[in-house]
């Protein structure tokens, strides 16, 4: 019989190869598609700013934003809000591989641009011309066979020869094409996002339209005392609805319902069910969107003004997280909290809401746009310093 040594402790039985393996690959796995989903947030972080620097088309983002907010509305949780992660990644890789294969080009393109000045039609220069023609059209077509092929890495990275004079011999049509194409903007939800998003644009824009008007006209006046009154009388409307619009918003983005906008009886049964939460909601929003309010005093350059709307869009996707997670804490409680749990959230609504009225009233004569960039509240409208409305 043996007996264990306290010298000697028994040794735990080691792990099958097969096991570890496994461990090994579930680990390098998570790794993976934590990295593919960082990637796909990085993209969708760019595609919003990109987006929404251009008029009309800005409201998609506006969509998706409210989308995130209403889908964590409806689920309580945070990372529903992160809508499509996957094929944003696909998306950015894509891209990435295009901006890759360019550079050549551009390369190219600046040898010829240096020997051009140098000595304009030379021998070296012409030669230069003719190399970068042929590189474009050579790159172009490599770039539109890997996407035919189904735009993975190994489509960029080889371009398959044989296959493609093979191709080019057969028959084509371009409708199986447009019809996949057409298939994956209806699938990406791109015409509902657009719509979501004019709909809540105009329901925000009924509650800040006449206060930011009031704010813009006494802004105008010449008269001191009109000037006063004005602003007093704009930032008093403003803060009524600053209280309300991020609520409603996220309530119509929640239930597709439109009525909600001017619902203001079920905004307060539900910050009654929810005030801290719905404190933190606010005070996050506001507070989220007065360092974006820097980046107007400066007009960019229109080649550049999507880069400031990455920071804007940074800012303003957590803040419609929290709206969203603060609605779907009131739609789960049954009942009003206290009396002094609701009283403390709104005497805590009051330093929130001026502060960020007397720093929305400043930028009138700070900002380059002057009275005009009252109408920028991107923490309610479209998430851009420019094209604000």
């Amino acid at each position: 019989m043996l007996v264990n040594s306290p010298t000697s402790p028994i040794q735990p039985p080691a792990l099958p190869a097969e096991a570890t393996r496994g461990r090994m690959r579930r680990f390098a796995g998570a790794c993976l598609s934590a990295l593919r989903h960082f990637f796909g947030f990085i993209t969708l972080v760019l595609g919003l700013a990109v987006v929404s620097v251009i008029p009309v088309l800005n409201l998609i983002s506006l969509g998706y934003l409210l989308e995130a907010s209403g889908r964590v509305a409806r689920s309580g949780r945070l990372r529903d809000g992160f809508i499509g992660l996957k094929d944003f990644a696909v998306a950015g890789r894509i891209v990435l591989a295009c901006w890759l294969w360019l550079l050549p080009i551009r390369l190219v393109h600046s040898f010829w641009e240096d020997a051009e000045l140098i000595e304009a039609g030379s021998q070296s220069a012409n030669n230069l011309r003719f190399f970068l023609a042929i590189l474009i059209v050579l790159i172009v077509l490599h770039l539109l066979w890997a996407l035919i092929r189904g735009g993975k890495n190994r489509h960029f990275l080889w371009p398959a020869p044989i296959q493609f004079i093979r191709w080019l011999g057969e028959t084509h049509s371009m409708k199986p094409f447009l019809q996949s194409v057409k298939a994956k903007w209806n699938e990406a939800g791109v015409p509902a996002l657009f719509w979501l998003g004019l709909r809540g644009f105009a329901g925000a824009a009924i509650w800040l339209v006449v206060p930011l008007l009031i704010m813009i006209l006494a802004g105008s006046a010449k008269n001191a005392a009109i000037v006063g009154l004005g602003s007093l009388l704009g930032g008093i409307l403003l803060g009524f609805a600053v209280l309300y619009v991020p609520f409603l918003q996220t309530h119509f983005a929640m239930s597709g319902n439109f009525r909600d906008f001017l619902s203001l009886k079920s905004a307060r049964q539900l910050f009654s069910k929810a005030p801290f939460a719905f404190w933190i909601a606010l005070f996050v929003t506001l507070l989220f969107a007065l360092p974006l309010y820097l980046l107007k005093i400066e007009l960019a350059p229109r080649e550049v003004a999507w880069l400031p709307n990455v920071l804007f869009v940074l800012f303003i996707f957590p803040a419609r997280l929290l709206l969203g997670w603060a609605v779907s804490r009131a739609e789960k409680r049954d009942a009003p909290r206290h009396w002094v749990t609701r009283w403390i959230a709104r005497l805590g609504f009051i330093p929130v809401t001026a502060g960020y009225i007397l720093v929305v009233w400043s930028t009138q004569y700070l900002s380059w746009h002057g009275t005009l960039s009252l109408l920028e509240q991107h923490a309610f409208l479209v998430p851009a310093p420019i094209f604000g409305l």
